[in-house]
């Protein structure tokens, strides 16, 4: 077995390549870092400092260490389609995006030219195998550190050829390790933040040099009255509080939706930025879709008496990276999956991933989608 570690520089990937090396030895185990951002960083995981701190580590556990320069399809893959989505009014999540185009596919793709078995990464979550040679993908033994949620669009052809040495671990764990191994990641703080934007300039000052901003109006989302208004209509997401003011009965205010092109952000009370159900674009499965039933024929189909089909598939979603998974229900159509909720959530914003999980396993995941 020879395995690729993507090393960020991060106290994870570092044990995990540890633990790799006691697995397989130091000739069996090469590291990787990837050189995504050719811009400054001071947040993420795209630091001139993170590269060193992973050569560093590699040097230390005796293992070759490669940069590999994946700036341009990081550029087209994660910052454009980020850009592009505030200016149009959605909220992408690129981190999920450089999952999926950049750590586990081009990293996969340059992995198997250069005849590696397996890749690996410091992610907090579980590839498990099953009996009949297929692959689970788990929550991490940390519940609050799983990243099972922005992994949720893998499938077996990934997890077949990925490993997670980290993800029976809690986090006090990997510290623990990394100070007995004296590895210099050991009290590194976690990165929280977009790599590629800069604490200095925030979001604004890094999509004001890329994008056009514009003023908005805020409107009450009953009566249509102008209730205010806010700086950058492509910085407003939907389910915001912040910024978003008071009620005249005193209750703060919501988004409910945000319109680019007219300049207009709709706010409302908190009941009115609650969702019965979410629609999907981009499913993915992580072993094939469950039995979803369809979305009924008005044409043939009885009305519906209220709440979700008999047929349709149960399942958990969780909205957001650390939310809870609640209980819901999957109805396909023809753009996607209709995701309808037991009992109304905050509504998710256009451009956010969905990720799912099998009730009767609540740590498997089943797949995931993108909010239209």
């Amino acid at each position: 077995m020879r395995v690729l570690v993507a090393m960020s520089g991060g106290v994870d990937s570092s044990v995990a390549a540890a633990r790799l090396v006691d697995r397989y030895g130091s000739s069996r185990v090469v590291g990787a870092t990837l050189k995504l951002w050719g811009g400054l960083s001071d947040s993420g995981c795209c630091s001139v400092a993170d590269v060193e701190d992973a050569r560093r580590v590699a040097d230390q556990l005796g293992l070759v260490h490669h940069v590999f320069n994946f700036a341009a399809e990081f550029e087209e893959r994660v910052v454009e389609p980020y850009v592009r989505g505030h200016a149009e009014g959605r909220t992408p999540n690129p981190c999920i995006e450089c999952n999926r185009h950049l750590k586990f596919d081009r990293l996969f793709q340059r992995a198997r030219a250069l005849g590696f078995d397996a890749v690996a990464t410091g992610h907090h979550a579980r590839c498990v195998p099953t009996p009949d040679g297929r692959y689970r993908l788990c929550r991490g033994a940390d519940p609050l550190k799983d990243q099972s949620y922005v992994l949720a669009m893998l499938g077996q052809p990934q997890l077949a050829r990925t490993l997670f040495p980290v993800g029976e671990m809690t986090k006090a764990q990997v510290r623990a390790e990394a100070h007995r191994l004296g590895l210099r990641t050991a009290t590194k703080p976690d990165s929280q933040d977009v790599c590629f934007i800069r604490s200095d300039e925030g979001r604004q000052g890094f999509l004001a040099d890329r994008v056009a901003l514009h003023p908005g109006r805020l409107v009450d989302h009953l009566s249509g009255e102008e209730v205010g208004s806010v700086e950058a209509v492509e910085l407003v997401t939907v389910g915001q509080r912040r910024g978003m003011g008071h009620g005249r009965d005193g209750r703060r205010r919501f988004v409910t939706a945000v319109d680019v092109p007219l300049r207009r952000v709709t706010v409302g009370p908190p009941e009115a930025a609650t969702a019965e159900e979410v629609r999907l674009h981009t499913v993915t499965w992580v072993d094939g879709a469950p039995d979803v039933d369809r979305e009924p024929d008005v044409d043939r189909d009885p009305p519906a008496t209220g709440g979700s089909g008999p047929g349709d598939t149960e399942a958990l979603a969780q909205c957001s990276a650390h939310g809870r998974a609640v209980p819901c229900r999957l109805r396909r159509v023809p753009e996607g999956l209709v995701v309808t909720f037991g009992e109304p959530q905050r509504r998710i914003a256009p451009g956010q991933t969905v990720a799912l999980y099998d009730p009767s396993r609540p740590e498997a995941v089943l797949g995931s989608g993108i909010a239209v």
